[in-house]
């Protein structure tokens, strides 16, 4: 009996779809129109304060502030938006973009794969300030752009310019790196941010760039210091150890395993006068995964700070230049987000995320958010905090707590810049601007603290307070 009405069914389902095509096929009755319409409508991508929205060709790939321009990257071409309405203002057939500099002096780098090459573009016209013919890689900052060319395999040159510049400040000897074609940001010796699902990785924009660079190149590091524009230290890195750049510091993690563990040692050492400046026991920065302790991962942290695991199962955000504890957690805190100022911590058991500035004792700020999964991020003009149960985008002072928007939304935060933020879902993006100076409901500004200790690079506190 089942199998019958099993068939049964089918049989008006094919009924059903012979007349529909009659009807399509003689003009009767066509509803895909429709369809197709309603599927291309665009939805409120949140409840309020979105000053404008727009629906792209497609998902973009990254989004970025560059002055009065977003800048959007698509898989295969790149297109600049206006802050003020989102009108496009430009676009270009071209498979990846980069934003280097900082405000009006932005500009934006483009170019194709498996090709040499870039252009230098400024990003509200569009117009080509600078072209390159021989690069193999860039990497973008806020306060330089550097490239890669390559004369043969064991022969190549990193040269850094000024985003807006025309002459080189610096170019350095890179051998090793051969004819690969990276385009931008290739991956160097560095500790990577902790990441949230809502928040893009790369949200904040550029970075300034790190004192020292450390370059993998043909199974040896080369380490070159970024303010003088000369090779500091080579060195061939043992196959079980880690190595990252970070704070002015070459960082060695070594790892071994016995008592069905790993043991853990972390060293630094200033390049420059090859010797070592500080030295911790037993703080897992989370590079190894399993008891044959293979390292396979970079460190978590900022651009002067890492972030570890100390023995008892804490959480510590070390200073990379001289090793101090900057935060440490107690059992059962889960660090959210950090840079080199703050630490996002959601306490255990709280119902709120919580502002730490590394020197300061008590939290500098609560966030009130009962659920657990509360993804953060930092950045320069904002921390960002993305409750899913309901759905919300909040961006508060990084210094305050002060709300300074907070919208009903289920996109995923793709850039924040001085005044405000892009959220997107799918192939449509808005911009949320910052508003007014209230506190908003949640953000509970702490009491102020007077025993502060000196921040990061600053002499250890004379005392424990």
């Amino acid at each position: 009996m089942a199998k019958g009405r099993a068939n049964g069914r089918a049989g008006w389902v094919v009924a059903a779809l012979l007349v529909l095509v009659f009807l399509v096929s003689t003009n009767t009755w066509n509803p895909f129109p429709g369809i197709w319409e309603w599927v291309n409508t665009s939805q409120p991508i949140a409840t309020s304060n979105v000053a404008w929205q727009q629906r792209l060709g497609s998902g973009p790939q990254s989004v970025t502030f560059a002055g009065n321009a977003v800048v959007v990257e698509h898989r295969t071409s790149v297109e600049a938006r206006g802050i003020s309405s989102g009108a496009r203002l430009w676009e270009k057939d071209k498979d990846w973009a980069a934003v280097a500099g900082e405000g009006l002096d932005s500009v934006v780098v483009v170019g194709e794969l498996l090709t040499k090459g870039y252009e230098v573009l400024d990003p509200v016209s569009g117009t080509v300030r600078r072209t390159d013919k021989q690069a193999v890689a860039v990497w973008t900052y806020r306060n330089a752009l550097l490239d890669v060319r390559c004369g043969d395999a064991k022969e190549c040159q990193l040269t850094a310019w000024e985003p807006r510049g025309s002459a080189p400040m610096w170019t350095v000897d890179l051998p090793g790196v051969g004819f690969v074609l990276f385009a931008d940001n290739p991956d160097v010796l560095d500790a990577k941010p902790i990441n949230t699902r809502r928040v893009a990785g790369d949200a904040g924009g550029p970075v300034l760039m790190p004192s020292l660079l450390g370059f993998p190149v043909d199974g040896q590091v080369r380490v070159v210091d970024t303010a003088a524009g000369r090779v500091v230290q080579d060195f061939k890195p043992d196959r079980r150890d880690r190595h990252v750049a970070v704070g002015g510091r070459v960082i060695r993690v070594q790892a071994r395993s016995g008592d069905g563990t790993c043991y853990f040692t972390v060293t630094a050492t200033d390049p420059a006068l090859q010797r070592e400046v500080w030295r911790h026991e037993a703080v897992n920065l989370r590079t190894a995964d399993g008891a044959g302790c293979a390292q396979r991962e970079d460190p978590a942290g900022g651009q002067n700070v890492i972030v570890g695991v100390t023995a008892d199962g804490r959480e510590a955000v070390l200073d990379a230049y001289d090793g101090r504890v900057l935060w440490l957690g107690g059992h059962g805190d889960k660090l959210l987000a950090v840079d080199d100022q703050y630490a996002l911590v959601r306490l255990s058991g709280a119902k709120s995320v919580s502002s730490y500035e590394f020197g300061v004792k008590q939290a500098r700020w609560s966030f009130d958010t009962p659920d657990p999964k509360a993804g953060a991020a930092i950045t320069r003009f904002a921390a960002i905090v993305v409750p899913e149960d309901p759905d919300r985008v909040v961006a508060l002072a990084p210094a305050s707590g002060r709300t300074l928007v907070e919208v009903r939304s289920s996109a995923k935060v793709l850039a924040v810049g001085p005044t405000g933020m892009i959220i997107g879902e799918q192939r449509e993006i808005g911009f949320i601007p910052f508003g007014g100076a209230s506190t908003a409901p949640g953000a509970t500004p702490a009491p102020a603290d007077t025993s502060l200790c000196d921040g990061p690079k600053e002499p250890t506190c004379g005392q424990d307070k």
